[in-house]
């Protein structure tokens, strides 16, 4: 009997995380307890920000990042970077060759690499990389119901949930700095405080009311408006929370005058969900690409820099691991499947070729759909014709920007296995040949090439059942 994949909810363990913050790309990054210590992996945190290298002689980790260079051995507290020693505040360590530096080193070790200034949240694990932080002012609307605006820097899309009193707002991927007062009091019966806190990687934002509370969207992002939902009416319907903010420009806002008529407000556009899949990872190293370059290390820094992209064109954006995991192809697609996205991305890296190669399902000539349950190996069938659309939308995108691109279909797993559109790009070398595949400047100019044409398909896509 062929196997069946049913449209369910999963959900993962929390788990200890860094978030870096910085002009090239926003990413999280897995931390380790080791001896009483926080730590990190120090390739890991490069990787998305340029060019870096590393192997294992003896005891000596040696890696290099853009044009700097550095040495660190194993078990000793203090490294050599760019030809000054530097102090780690507790002994380097080398696990299955990955170098691990002790998190509170960051804030000093960073900024050898970079040139730039870094601001270091050290207990909430949040760091931040030259100018980059967004601020939050508050303004309390005494009308009736009364209004909470808050306006943004920059764009925010913070996952929002309400309780009894409460509507809370978490910002994962944004680099949201602590405002003036950490908490707000306001001389007001119903919306009274807003607090702001953050922790393991991430920012949050309280609101503290007498009455169930709405939120809503508007300036492309950079403000959110909290107002007390009305009574429910007899039915006893719930008021509903906008989770993520609209596209396109922001609608009027003001009071009618006495009298007048009011149009209903349109319900704001659904930012529309992506999957990106970093292939390999953990266990499962990929393809050797040099002796010291794995395929998992180059598809991760990828995909972070694609993340950053499809955001920048509206895509909400789910990475299937943001760290050095193993997971199983079943796993791959029960997960992007059970998040219902619109769209599945799956990257690869291959040190054969030029620029890159866009993959779409070849189906089996097997299974049968029963009811709301699909088959396993031809899940895919609905969704292909609008697969095979978006890859010849990637493969154009790159050659209009002379990268060299080709697209195929191919038995490639888990692509068969998704219920959404989907494709998987293998990332080739640049013109500089094998050296540019972990190459950020590289990485981006592709990753922008697949943002633009993935949206340059947002009608299809949206459409799907």
């Amino acid at each position: 009997m062929a196997a069946l994949v049913f449209l369910g909810a999963s959900t993962t363990a929390d788990q200890k995380r860094l978030s870096i913050y910085s002009s090239v790309a926003n990413y999280t990054l897995p931390v380790t307890d080791r001896q009483g210590r926080e730590y990190v992996g120090l390739l890991e945190v490069l990787e998305p920000l340029g060019r870096v290298s590393a192997h294992v002689e003896g005891q000596h980790w040696k890696m290099r990042f853009n044009d700097s260079d550095a040495d660190f051995v194993a078990g000793r507290t203090r490294a050599r970077v760019r030809g000054r020693d530097l102090d780690l505040g507790g002994p380097f360590l080398i696990e299955n060759s990955r170098g691990m530096v002790p998190m509170s080193s960051l804030s000093t070790l960073l900024p050898r690499f970079l040139g730039n200034a870094v601001n270091f949240h050290e207990p909430a694990r949040r760091l931040f990389i030259g100018n980059i932080a967004t601020q939050v002012t508050a303004q309390l609307d005494s009308s009736t119901p009364p209004r909470l605006v808050l306006n943004f820097t920059a764009p925010v899309s913070p996952t929002i949930s309400t309780e009894p009193g409460k509507l809370r707002m978490v910002f994962t991927r944004e680099p949201l700095v602590p405002p003036a007062n950490m908490s707000l009091a306001f001389d007001n019966t119903t919306i009274s405080q807003a607090n702001f806190s953050e922790s393991n990687g991430t920012a949050e934002l309280t609101i503290a009311a007498s009455s169930p509370l709405m939120a809503s969207f508007s300036n492309n992002g950079r403000t959110i408006t909290v107002t007390a939902a009305q009574a429910p009416s007899s039915t006893g319907s719930t008021p509903v929370v906008s989770e993520t903010p609209p596209e396109g420009p922001p609608a009027a806002s003001g009071t009618p005058a006495s009298g007048a008529t009011t149009q209903p407000t349109p319900a704001p556009a659904r930012r529309l969900l992506a999957v990106v899949d970093p292939a390999h990872g953990g266990a499962e190293r990929g393809a050797a690409l040099t002796d010291t370059l794995a395929e998992k290390n180059v598809t991760l820094g990828f995909a972070r820099l694609l993340r950053h992209e499809l955001d920048r064109q509206g895509f909400a954006v789910i990475l299937l691991r943001d760290g050095d995991d193993t997971l199983t192809l079943d796993q791959r697609a029960g997960a992007a499947n059970a998040a219902r996205a619109v769209i599945y991305i799956s990257l690869h890296a291959a040190s054969q070729g030029s620029g890159a190669r866009v993959y779409t399902a070849l189906l089996p000539r097997q299974g049968s759909d029963r009811g709301p349950f699909h088959a396993w190996n031809t899940a895919q069938t609905p969704a292909l014709p609008v697969s095979q659309s978006v890859a010849a939308a990637v493969v154009n995108e790159m050659q209009k920007r002379e990268l060299p691109a080709r697209g195929y279909s191919a038995s490639l797993r888990p692509l068969n296995n998704l219920l959404m559109p989907a494709l998987a790009v293998e990332l080739a070398p640049g013109p500089n040949g094998v050296p540019d595949l972990p190459s950020a400047n590289y990485q981006q100019k592709v990753a922008a090439a697949i943002a633009d044409a993935v949206a340059s398909q947002r009608q299809r896509l949206e459409t799907q059942p």
